[in-house]
């Protein structure tokens, strides 16, 4: 093995590197916030951007010449490359914590960015109308993602050594905004804070939930039930009011995934769609080989 070129790209250490043969270029994040390209033949450096925190997530769409870059404030940047510039197309945020992964799916326009807050977001950038559902299957942080494009099936894998595999092929919905209110939306009882109503009616205030179907604000009492919403991408049973919970129907809580225990943290994964493997490796220096032939098909 003979090395054939050095590219000085940044001040710290890199986090993310891609190789876009296509194009001869190399892309490029670090902890110095800069997200950077060069020409894989010359090693010229082609252009740079600086990024609102450190970069932890990078994917690139050939066609578009569209790079995606998540970050560790859970924000996630789109860029439109040229030879030797960069426009910045938009910016968003959907996660609580820190992006810790990207796939990008170039035949369905989709980008999956999974987080340190457990969940995985799916965006729909083709689509143009905006569009985030929200995949909850884990218990800890989401580290890698892979995506079988001839299935249409997510695969993500956590630091709770889950691995989670998602059916795409069929019509989620996005989970409600949280709305705000005083007092529950079911009772009417005041929340704790609402001193007024408090003391108009003589009574104690209530802690205040909410219904993850409906997104109402509502108290214990009428959110006293738990379900799964498969379809909104909750696989675990998530709090919802009564009368949510009366109208969720079996087939609605058919599970549209399925997990299985690793048995380890799992920190990187790569899919061989010929062959149906995956390959996993954690932190404890193991790297172990799965078929997945029988969930993957």
């Amino acid at each position: 093995m003979t090395p054939v070129k050095n590219y000085q790209a940044h001040q710290s250490r890199v986090t993310m590197i891609l190789f876009v043969l296509e194009l001869e270029w190399v892309l490029s994040t670090g902890q110095d916030k800069q997200f950077a390209w060069h020409c894989s033949e010359s090693g010229q450096r082609l252009g740079g951007y600086r990024t609102s925190a450190v970069a932890s997530g990078l994917q690139f769409d050939v066609e578009t010449r569209h790079v995606f870059i998540g970050d560790h404030s859970g924000q996630v940047t789109i860029l439109k490359l040229e030879q030797e510039n960069c426009t910045l197309v938009t910016t968003f945020r959907g996660h609580t914590g820190g992006v810790t992964a990207l796939c990008w799916d170039p035949v369905q326009r989709v980008l999956f960015s999974g987080s340190s807050d457990h969940s995985v977001i799916m965006w729909d950038i083709g689509g143009r109308k905006g569009t985030a559902i929200e995949l909850q299957g884990h218990n800890d942080r989401v580290q890698a993602l892979s995506y079988a494009q001839h299935t249409r099936q997510l695969i993500s894998c956590g630091g709770d050594g889950g691995i989670v595999v998602w059916n795409m092929d069929v019509e989620r919905q996005e989970t409600p905004e949280w709305l705000d209110s005083d007092s529950c939306q079911k009772c009417d009882q005041p929340f704790f804070w609402n001193f007024k109503q408090m003391w108009d009616s003589k009574k104690i205030g209530l802690r205040q939930h909410h219904c993850r179907k409906c997104g109402k604000a509502v108290c214990g009492k009428c959110s006293s039930k738990r379900s799964s919403i498969p379809l909104m991408g909750f696989e675990f049973e998530v709090r919802v009011c009564d009368s949510c919970h009366e109208a969720i129907t079996d087939e609605e809580r058919a599970p549209t995934a399925t997990l299985h225990d690793s048995k380890h943290n799992i920190v990187h994964v790569h899919f061989d769609a010929t062959r149906g493997w995956l390959l996993t490796s954690r932190t404890d220096k193991v790297i172990k080989l799965w078929d997945m032939t029988p969930v993957v098909s």
